[in-house]
């Protein structure tokens, strides 16, 4: 049995799981976007993505049940990055972003 300090502390996740959140989340943003991402530019963003959640892994990790502030964090590291590379309009980016992951 874990201490009860380790029960409720929260665990970093792995990279892989960090890899397949982000890959789904963007998934689920161009669907509500309604468009078309060639292979190499969504893969381009899913790298993006990864590496800045990397950078922030702390903080992400602290509020992972905030969902409207990780929505926040995203719209202001994120977006504008993933809008040029899919040549979107980044407030609908971000709406979409927001939708599908409900913050």
């Amino acid at each position: 049995m874990k201490p009860s300090n380790e029960k409720h502390s929260q665990q970093y996740p792995t990279a892989r799981k960090i890899r397949r959140a982000c890959n789904n989340e963007l998934y689920r943003t161009i669907k509500r976007l309604k468009v078309w991402v060639p292979k190499e530019k969504l893969e381009e963003a899913e790298s993006l993505y990864f590496k800045k959640v990397i950078l922030n892994l702390i903080w992400i990790t602290e509020n992972h049940s905030n969902r409207k502030l990780l929505s926040d964090w995203w719209d202001e590291n994120v977006s504008a990055e993933i809008a040029e590379l899919w040549e979107v309009d980044r407030d609908q980016l971000c709406r979409a972003f927001r939708e599908a992951f409900g913050g």
